[in-house]
């Protein structure tokens, strides 16, 4: 009697059922825990997502099941949030309160850099359904291109469910490492000469020319892509209140409470996804295999079309602006701006790299957009 109470209670602890699949599984969380916390990679997302995924991989912990009918912790998180697409949504209201339109609203031009920035979408879509993928994962894969892992779950979590762990992980993974990923992509694409051309100082935008931008701008592309409108009308309506000058208590909020709240929310929920169980298979590797081509073409597509823009422009525009058009707000304009220091210690590239980094966040949408209204 005693010896079958013992093994009952040595039964419901989870050093019995663990296996190696775990183990591994906690060293990737660490990973990510040791790349926010030593090299900075976007720390705000990878520490719990990291934890997320530490924790999730204990055995029989009461966080992502249902049990008797009632959701636990981490699952009621991620039903609400993530599935039901609360989200992705309040993070663009967010950034849209954080961002400032400006530098695309006064070279207008750079909206094409950050279309083309999208490049790696299209491309990664192809190679995902050349490896087998099916039309909607596909998709779902494509949109990591474009560097936004809000945007990433929201389309994620329509068209391909199953793949949410392993999509936001490989976005927010990519999105972290822009600064290694991108500038050798750079500097192999550009000479030096380019890479020192000083642009011309942007031209004052008016107070009304940014009140009307986000009014403007989500009547177009919520007409053209109706299925966008989600995440771009809480991007505007965050940019709306930054800009108007009369709702700083909810600019604020905005910026700083509502979005660290969901943050969290949306880490530990994404993490909690990558149990060893759906995890430690061939579709993971593939995913991170076809994120990085889906970054590397995104930022070809940039730099070329800015390249081809000089051909015909009598004020020649710096082709590392064109790495900027994927949407790791502000991380990419960083790099920009870094890389061309390098090559000219008195460029200042931040700004004009600012147009194409925030058109990248409207294409992205814009592309997700255009997926759902294709393929639900």
């Amino acid at each position: 009697m005693e010896g079958s109470f013992f093994n009952t209670i040595i039964l419901k602890t989870g050093l019995v059922h663990l296996y190696w699949g775990h183990v591994v599984m906690w060293a990737i969380g660490f990973v990510f825990i040791y790349l926010a916390v030593k090299k900075d990679f976007e720390p705000l997302l990878l520490v719990p997502i990291g934890f997320g995924i530490f924790i999730v991989n204990l055995p029989l912990t009461p966080l992502m099941g249902i049990f008797e009918g009632k959701r636990e912790l981490i699952n009621i998180f991620y039903h609400y949030g993530l599935e039901w697409e609360v989200i992705p949504p309040l993070i663009f209201l967010g950034v849209g309160a954080l961002t400032d339109f400006g530098p695309l609203i006064a070279n207008p031009k750079t909206f094409m850099l950050g279309a083309a920035a999208q490049f790696g979408v299209y491309v990664t879509f192809f190679g995902a359904l050349f490896l087998g993928f099916g039309v909607n994962e596909a998709a779902s894969i494509g949109i990591i291109g474009g560097a936004d892992g809000p945007t990433t779950i929201y389309l994620t979590a329509k068209l391909a469910p199953h793949l949410l762990g392993p999509n936001a992980i490989a976005a927010y993974s990519y999105m972290a490492m822009v600064p290694l990923i991108q500038p050798p992509i750079m500097r192999l694409l550009t000479t030096k000469e380019e890479r020192m051309i000083v642009m011309k100082q942007l031209r004052p935008v008016s107070k009304l020319e940014k009140v009307l931008f986000p009014l403007i701008g989500t009547a177009i592309i919520c007409l053209l892509v109706p299925d966008s409108a989600p995440l771009m009308a809480m991007l505007m309506l965050g940019n709306l209140f930054r800009e108007c000058g009369v709702v700083e208590r909810l600019t604020k909020t905005s910026q700083n409470e509502l979005l660290n709240i969901v943050t969290i929310f949306l880490g530990i929920s994404v993490g909690a996804t990558m149990k060893a169980e759906g995890f430690l298979h061939w579709q993971p590797i593939y995913i991170f295999f076809l994120g990085l081509v889906a970054f590397a073409f995104s930022t070809i597509g940039g730099v070329l079309l800015a390249k081809f823009f000089n051909l015909f422009l009598k004020e020649k525009i710096n082709p590392l602006i064109g790495s900027a058009g994927v949407s790791a707000v502000p991380m990419a304009a960083r790099v920009s701006q870094k890389v061309g220091q390098q090559a000219n210690p008195k460029n200042f590239l931040l700004m004009h790299a600012m147009g194409p980094n925030v058109a990248g966040v409207i294409g992205t949408a814009t592309a997700a957009g255009l997926f759902l209204s294709i393929l639900r």
